[in-house]
C-alpha cells in the first residue's frame, strides 16, 4: 500500500515521516511517495528520503495515495472515496472536516483521539510526543524573554538570586517544563487540579501549589476533568497569588476537546511584576491567559510579557517531526496484517476500548473517526457535533 506525504498548509514547519521511518515502512509493506521539499523545513532533504528508499514525487502524485499521512488536517484537499487520513484533526472543534470526509465516503483516522491508557498506544500517542516538546520549548522561550538571569550566581560584583518558575498544570507539558526550568537553575513552583500530581512535580524539581479543598480532578482517559467555576476561581486566587513575583509563568493547562480553562485571569496579570513572562501553550484554543493573543507576544501596561505562541513542537521541527513520525509509523504498521491492511472494529486503539475494560471512558472513541460515509466509533462522543 502506499502512502502519500505531502508538504503541510502555512505555518506548519513539520513533516510527518521523516526518513529514518521509511525502512520501516518498507519492511511491513509501505511504499512511501513525498512530496518534493516536503522535508525542507524540517531539515529533511529529498536525497535523505531519495536514499532511505520513498519516491520523491509532485503534490499531485503524492495525493493519489490511498493512505495520505499528514501533521494538521489537509485542507482545500478533493479525498476520494475509500482514500484514508492519518493526522491531528481536532474533530470536536472541527466537525466539519468529518461532514467533509463522510461526503467523500473517505476515511479519518485522528491520532489526537489515541487511548493514551492504553499501553499498546502510548507509543503511537502524538499529544505526549508533541506536548513534551512544547514544554520544553515554552521554558526556553520564556527565559529568553526574561529579563534577569536564570540561575543562582555568585560573582564579584554580588550574588545574583535565581528566577522564580511558575508552571500552571503538570501534564506531559507541565511536567517537561518544570524539569527544564530546573535544569536552568530556577527555582520552580507547580500546580495541578490532581492532587496526585504532587509526587511527580517533587520528582522533577518542582515545589507543588495545594489548593484547599483540592482532590484527583482526573477522568479515566487521563485528562482533566472540567472544574466547578468556584473551583477554578479559588485555584486561580491561589496559584496566581504564588505567580505574584514570579519572573516567568508557563501555563499549560488544556482539556480534550473543550476550550481551554482561564487560569490568569486579566486581574492577576494586572498584579504580576513589570518583566513578568507568561507563555500560553493554549493560545490556539483561546488561552489559560486573558490577555493572550494567538501568535502574538504583547507587553502589557503594566510591563507583563504574554507570549501566544501557537505551535510550540513547531518551532524544533527536526526533533518533533521525528518524533511524530515514530509515532505515525508505529500507528501504520500495527494496521498490517500479514501484508494487508486493515481497519478492524476489534481494534480497541481504533474504535476505543470496549465497555465494561478497566480503561472503558463512556463517550471515549478511538482514532477512527469516519469511515464510508458515516461516523465510525463505538460510543461516540461525536454524536451531537456532527
Amino acid at each position: 500500500m502506499r502512502i502519500g506525504v505531502i508538504t503541510e498548509s502555512e505555518g506548519e514547519s513539520r513533516v510527518a515521516i521523516v526518513p529514518s521511518s521509511i525502512r520501516k515502512l518498507a519492511k511491513s509493506g509501505f511504499e512511501v511517495a513525498i512530496q518534493e521539499g516536503a522535508g525542507k523545513l524540517s531539515n529533511y532533504s529529498d536525497q535523505d528520503y531519495s536514499d532511505a528508499g520513498a519516491k520523491v514525487v509532485d503534490r499531485e502524485e503524492a495525493l493519489k495515495s490511498p493512505f495520505l499521512i499528514c501533521v494538521r488536517f489537509p485542507e482545500g484537499i478533493d479525498f476520494f472515496e475509500g482514500q484514508v487520513i492519518a493526522c491531528i484533526a481536532d474533530p470536536f472543534r472541527h466537525p466539519e472536516r468529518i461532514k467533509f470526509c463522510n461526503s467523500r465516503k473517505a476515511t479519518l483516522l485522528s491520532m489526537d483521539m489515541i487511548p493514551r491508557r492504553l499501553s499498546r498506544a502510548q507509543s503511537m500517542d502524538v499529544n505526549s510526543s508533541q506536548d513534551n516538546l512544547a514544554g520544553y520549548k515554552a521554558v526556553l522561550l520564556g527565559a529568553s524573554m526574561v529579563p534577569k538571569g536564570i540561575p543562582m550566581m555568585t560573582t564579584s560584583a554580588g550574588t545574583i538570586r535565581p528566577a522564580k518558575v511558575v508552571i500552571m498544570g503538570s501534564g506531559v507539558a507541565g511536567l517537561q517544563a518544570i524539569a527544564t526550568a530546573k535544569r536552568l537553575g530556577a527555582v520552580v513552583y507547580a500546580s495541578d487540579v490532581r492532587k496526585s500530581a504532587a509526587e511527580q512535580i517533587e520528582s522533577v524539581g518542582g515545589r507543588f501549589i495545594e489548593v484547599e479543598g483540592m482532590d484527583d480532578f482526573e477522568d479515566e482517559s487521563g485528562y482533566a476533568k472540567p472544574l466547578t467555576p468556584e473551583f477554578i476561581q479559588k485555584v486561580n486566587d491561589t496559584v496566581c497569588q504564588v505567580a505574584s513575583d514570579a519572573d516567568l509563568v508557563v501555563t499549560t493547562a488544556r482539556i480534550f476537546g473543550r476550550p481551554a480553562p482561564i487560569t490568569v485571569p486579566s486581574s492577576a496579570v494586572s498584579s504580576f511584576k513589570s518583566g513578568c513572562v507568561i507563555v500560553d501553550m493554549n493560545a490556539d484554543v483561546g488561552g489559560n491567559c486573558e490577555q493572550t493573543v494567538c501568535d502574538e507576544v504583547h507587553r502589557t501596561d503594566g510591563g507583563v510579557i504574554v507570549v501566544g505562541t501557537s505551535n510550540l513542537p513547531g518551532t524544533i521541527p527536526t526533533t518533533a517531526s521525528m518524533l511524530y513520525s515514530n509515532n505515525l509509523t508505529t500507528f501504520a504498521v500495527s494496521l498490517m496484517n500479514e501484508g494487508n491492511f486493515t481497519l478492524s472494529e476489534d481494534d480497541d486503539i481504533l474504535v476505543g476500548p470496549p465497555e465494561g475494560s478497566d480503561f472503558f471512558v463512556q463517550g471515549m472513541g478511538g482514532v477512527l473517526v469516519c469511515s464510508g460515509g458515516k461516523i465510525h466509533q463505538k460510543q461516540s462522543r461525536l454524536e451531537g457535533v456532527v
